[in-house]
């Protein structure tokens, strides 16, 4: 992911250090983890506006529950359920407070010029501008499945819904993403994102 990714068995190998009690290796895990998570968190949510909170907020859970890893698994994979976790509870709430208060501001983001781009950050930037477009369930449905991997009936329990749900949710989102994509093709001529591409 970035030029300070570990190994998988250095990054068990830190946790399980920071486990212990090893300040700087929890200071290097999370410094690891922090691109990781973000990533998987932005690609959870619509815009850039509790990102880092739901990130900060993830790598306290990570730190917090370092005491029950005990190295079953890989622990990226275990990384990624809490943060997952973290997210969706977080995207809950902040959905609750904004269905009560009842605001309908606009969702305003400033666009600065940025500098050259690799061509990852730019395919996961295309990814989470299509991901934008869908309703936060259909989102959080195809990413749990198509970024984590989760099966059907996994997704459904970490989302709370019924199997026939979540199998609706990912069907109506993955419609949804194709007809996007085929108006940009058309519109653009080309399609500004390869859809077998790995995000």
């Amino acid at each position: 992911m970035t030029a300070t990714t570990l190994a998988e068995p250095e990054l068990e190998a830190l946790a399980l250090r920071a486990a212990a009690g090893d300040r700087r290796a929890a200071e290097q895990l999370l410094h690891r983890l922090l691109p990781r998570v973000r990533n998987l968190v932005r690609y959870l949510v619509r815009g850039d506006t509790h990102v880092d909170d739901m990130t900060q907020n993830a790598l306290l859970s990570i730190l917090r529950g370092l005491g029950g890893y005990r190295g079953e698994g890989a622990f990226r994979a275990w990384a990624d359920r809490i943060t997952v976790r973290e997210a969706l509870s977080f995207a809950k709430r902040e959905r609750a407070r904004a269905a009560a208060s009842r605001e309908a501001a606009p969702d305003l983001h400033v666009v600065r010029e940025a500098p050259t781009r690799s061509d990852a950050y730019v395919r996961r930037r295309d990814v989470v501008r299509l991901l934008d477009t869908l309703p936060a369930e259909q989102r959080e449905a195809l990413v749990l499945h198509h970024v984590m991997g989760m099966s059907i009936p996994e997704v459904a329990e970490s989302l709370g819904v019924p199997f026939d749900t979540a199998k609706s949710r990912l069907r109506l989102g993955t419609r949804k993403l194709r007809d996007t994509l085929e108006a940009r093709r058309t519109a653009s001529g080309s399609y500004p994102l390869d859809p077998g591409e790995e995000p």
